[in-house]
């Protein structure tokens, strides 16, 4: 059946469809410029290649933090920090708990390899010093877990590290093996 002439037919329907196409194109700039995937932040290369026995051992960070990774899963915790917003309350936990290196699985804000720490245990807890206390303080978590970004130096020697603070302004909490 023909169209009537003045009824806009197949123009209306250009017409819709370019405007949908716009808004699209501006809804996935919007998206891009706030910073809709989280892997577009300050990317380092992904370490794909990380063996459990490159993790197994001791790894320390600043103001006492310890972490003893065992071969059998199991992790002692001293004085570790929260990771990403929990860093800003300023507790600092300490205990027993487990571990595992992820491989592909989604984890973290970079891709490639993760180690999942799990403090099932804390046997104490404390405040970070040096640094004012929080607006308004909040107690340390009965349990928590940590996911560690993995990322090798120059000597491409292995590094464990998570983000602490405001996403749009992280700092990485770096922790070295012992040699």
């Amino acid at each position: 059946m023909p169209v009537p002439e003045n009824s806009g037919g197949p123009r209306i329907v250009d017409t819709v469809l370019r405007n949908l196409l716009a808004y699209g194109v501006a809804v996935a700039a919007l998206l891009a410029l706030a910073g809709g995937d989280p892997h577009l932040h300050r990317a380092v290369p992904a370490v794909y290649d990380a063996r459990t026995d490159e993790i197994v051992g001791t790894w320390r960070c600043v103001e006492g933090t310890e972490v003893v990774f065992r071969a059998d899963g199991s992790a002692t915790v001293t004085d570790l920090d929260g990771q990403e917003r929990d860093w800003d309350h300023g507790w600092r936990l300490s205990g027993t708990g487990t571990w595992k290196l992820l491989g592909r699985e989604p984890a973290g804000w970079n891709y490639g390899q993760h180690v999942r720490l799990h403090l099932s245990a804390p046997t104490g807890s404390g405040a970070r010093g040096g640094t004012p206390p929080p607006p308004v303080p909040q107690a340390a978590p009965a349990r928590y877990a940590w996911t560690f970004e993995l990322r090798r130096d120059r000597r491409q020697t292995l590094e464990l590290y998570f983000f602490y603070g405001d996403p749009g302004a992280r700092s990485a909490y770096v922790l070295e093996k012992d040699a």
